[in-house]
């Protein structure tokens, strides 16, 4: 991200703290389309997704204060709070309904090969290390870069590079073992 660009997000966030709308409008139109695509990929479903992308940009309203640009760029603390949010989210839609009452018309098309490759990539994640998979999680779904990773996690850059590359190779194997 250039300097103008932090700049302009340290000016909008400076505005959201004021109480002006229009910065909070901003922000959405820079970031939101991240942050909604982060959100479906843990929920996968639009509905909620829609829900919990508008709960994200409500907290950053109440609390854009707590965003400090020496500590990490304002994407990066955008995706961290949306990622908190749907995993809260998930977990709120787990305890409320028992799987068997889920609506038909949520599931995708079981014939359709993307609809079988990503229950596959989902189900592998879920097997590796969570250290690994939150990483993989943020990078690939969350649209994060390594730096990003390694400062919203506060993890070595080193550390985030050689986890999700550990976890790359453990998913392609684990992707062979499971081929059809």
């Amino acid at each position: 991200m250039s300097i103008d660009s932090l700049q302009t997000d340290q000016a909008i966030m400076r505005n959201i703290v004021q109480g002006d709308q229009h910065a909070l409008a901003a922000l959405y139109d820079r970031y939101g389309g991240g942050v909604f695509s982060l959100v479906l990929q843990v929920l996968n479903d639009t509905g909620l997704a829609e829900e919990v992308t508008q709960d994200v940009f409500l907290r950053v309203w109440d609390g854009a204060e707590k965003w400090d640009a020496n500590r990490g760029k304002l994407s990066s603390w955008l995706l961290t709070i949306a990622r908190h949010a749907a995993i809260d989210r998930l977990r709120m839609e787990k305890r409320r309904y028992n799987i068997t009452d889920a609506p038909l018309d949520n599931i995708p098309a079981k014939g359709s090969e993307d609809w079988a490759h990503r229950r596959q990539i989902k189900s592998l994640l879920g097997m590796l290390p969570p250290e690994q998979a939150e990483l993989i999680e943020l990078s690939f779904y969350g649209g994060m870069s390594h730096q990003d990773i390694a400062d919203t996690t506060q993890t070595p850059l080193g550390t985030v590079k050689t986890r999700i590359r550990s976890g790359m190779q453990k998913l392609r194997k684990l992707w062979l073992e499971n081929a059809d």
